[in-house]
């Protein structure tokens, strides 16, 4: 079969290559590759097979969700051709998760705040008082950070209580805290971060500042409840977030000035009507993520 294909004239190679090419072209996937390269086909049909592997790893990437879901042979990472004068070279791109993940990792071990007033970004469990209300937030907390620094199992804490009685210092400090430990920690007010959200579309980085708040270690979604409420945002936010870290087993912490069972009647509640099984599915996850906590305290603001 060697001897045969020596033997062969360039002219026959060529019709070979090209009938190849021609062929692979029937795939969408790989036809839109291929037109995006810009190249001419006398020079596309010579990598043909390579560029049916791209085309096949684009595919697997059009379907995943996550790293952890990853079907490429580099985890994270597209075999991508780049075109280098009458050649092409094939590289392993990161794709948007990989990317995303080494974004965090740059962060120097700091806390991510997304519109969390300064008072929250310096916060520190030295500065926390061991008042009898919150005796038995404080033990949580030493026997979290046990667990979480030897890597154990954990849940989070769904922290609910009065207005100003030091919720949100509390869960700041924990983050903080692991963030000097190694761990990418995410601190979020929620309700502005919806509004954030509906303006990333127009910077059409959406998905991005998504990603950002469902890959990391650990997420502080603070003030939950005080948004305007809406499908979009429980169902659409909210419910696709909780899902991802439920399903990756991540820690979340939750503040709020209604309690669990209060906040599911807050969340069936939206412009369209009332949908209590939608609802009822978000503190499902939220229960499977926390336990709960609730903190009665004078306001600690005045």
């Amino acid at each position: 079969m060697i001897n045969s294909f020596i033997k062969k004239s360039k002219k026959e190679i060529n019709d070979d290559l090209r009938k190849e090419f021609i062929l692979s072209s029937k795939d969408e996937t790989f036809k839109k590759l291929c037109n995006s390269l810009k190249t001419k086909d006398e020079i596309l049909m010579k990598y043909t097979t390579k560029l049916e592997s791209t085309a096949c790893e684009l595919k697997n990437c059009s379907k995943c969700k996550s790293l952890n879901m990853c079907k490429n042979e580099i985890e994270g990472h597209v075999y991508y051709p780049i075109k280098e004068n009458d050649y092409l070279e094939f590289v392993y791109k990161p794709c948007k998760y990989q990317k995303e993940e080494n974004k965090l990792k740059e962060r120097d071990n700091k806390t991510i705040f997304f519109d969390t007033p300064k008072v929250l970004q310096t916060s520190s469990l030295s500065d926390l008082i061991n008042e009898k209300e919150r005796s038995n937030i404080l033990k949580y907390i030493k026997e979290f950070l046990n667990k979480k620094i030897n890597h154990e199992k954990v849940k989070g804490l769904y922290l609910s209580g009065s207005f100003g009685s030091g919720k949100s210092y509390i869960l700041s400090a924990v983050l903080n805290e692991l963030s000097n430990k190694g761990f990418i920690c995410v601190n979020v007010h929620y309700p502005t971060l919806l509004r954030r959200l509906k303006q990333s579309f127009n910077e059409n980085n959406y998905d991005e500042v998504l990603d950002e708040i469902m890959l990391c270690d650990i997420l502080l979604l603070d003030d939950i409840g005080a948004e305007n409420n809406s499908t979009w945002a429980r169902d659409e936010v909210l419910s696709v977030i909780l899902q991802y870290r439920m399903d990756n087993d991540l820690t979340t912490f939750f503040t709020s000035n209604y309690t669990i069972d209060e906040l599911d009647t807050v969340l069936s509640e939206t412009a369209k009507g009332i949908d209590e099984i939608k609802s009822r599915r978000i503190i499902e996850r939220i229960k499977y993520l926390t336990i709960e906590e609730k903190l009665i305290s004078k306001d600690k603001r005045n």
